[in-house]
């Protein structure tokens, strides 16, 4: 009697992936046998984890706001191993707070993280991809592409627009053999999230968006939320009347200014390092 079909050896690059979400992704694909490097902006931390995950991994320096570096990641990786087959675009930051009390820098950082950050890896990666007819791009957004909580509007504005970006980017891609998808989490417990509400969904854990991540991949589709029924939940709730539709998402959607204000110590480390300050050890 044969064995079972082996899942292929693949070469993935993460992002953001010293903590987190991202690290949590990098464990379960290095358990399978894949080849995975580890991008983050604390290059410290990314060869340490490296270090300790089960299969081949290596660490490397990368910021995603500056194309160089992004560049540069890309082709030490390849370097290393040869073409990348998967990218996963994982970092990301969040400030919470009343709209019009954001700072500048906080608008900022989330846009060249969470927006742009996306935007470079795909249009460095994918390109390198569509020459050789495969590859797969798979960006871990959130559900605030589909809702706007109270408190993060900026944040779901980043998300909104990574949602866009790819949606574009991937009627391009149709025929390429470069596969695009988007992985849209609720509230999940890392240090982004510290301080905030989850709202009425239980709280995700990283290992739930890293099983996610690593099925979408075996099996790639476009979008994809977790949990599952939040897509079509949002698309029902979309065709009834406003005064429903909002009262509807009053009570699915957390208010994180409300949150803040009980837990606004929770969040302070968090957005020292991640969101306003110069000196950053990584996002996520």
């Amino acid at each position: 009697m044969g064995s079972a079909k082996e899942a292929p050896r693949r070469v993935i690059a993460v992002t953001g992936a010293a903590r987190g979400i991202g690290l949590a992704i990098a464990e379960r694909l290095s358990a399978t046998g894949n080849r995975i490097a580890i991008g983050d902006l604390d290059a410290a931390a990314a060869v340490a984890v490296a270090a300790r995950l089960p299969g081949e991994a290596a660490g490397f320096p990368l910021d995603v706001t500056d194309s160089a570096s992004f560049r540069s990641f890309l082709d030490a990786v390849e370097a290393q191993w040869g073409p990348i087959d998967v990218l996963v675009n994982n970092a990301g930051v969040m400030w919470v707070g009343s709209f019009d009390e954001e700072p500048e820098q906080a608008t900022h950082r989330q846009l060249e993280v969470n927006l742009h950050g996306v935007i470079r890896g795909v249009r460095l990666t994918a390109p390198r991809m569509r020459a050789r007819g495969r590859g797969h791009v798979v960006t871990v957004a959130s559900a605030a592409a589909k809702l706007a909580p109270p408190g993060e509007a900026t944040y779901a504005a980043t998300k909104h627009g990574v949602y866009g970006y790819l949606s574009a980017v991937r009627a391009e891609l149709r025929g390429s053999g470069v596969e695009l998808s988007v992985v849209m989490p609720t509230v999940v417990d890392t240090a982004l999230a510290a301080g905030t509400s989850s709202g009425a969904v239980a709280m995700l854990t990283p290992d739930d968006i890293a099983k996610t991540v690593a099925a979408v991949i075996a099996r790639p589709r476009f979008e994809v939320t977790v949990p599952r029924y939040v897509n079509p939940l949002v698309r029902v709730v979309g065709l009834l009347p406003d005064a429903l539709r909002a009262a509807l998402y009053r009570r699915m959607v957390p208010d994180q200014v409300a949150a803040l204000s009980e837990n606004r110590s929770a969040r302070a480390q968090y957005e020292r390092t991640a969101v306003t300050a110069e000196d950053r050890p990584g996002e996520r």
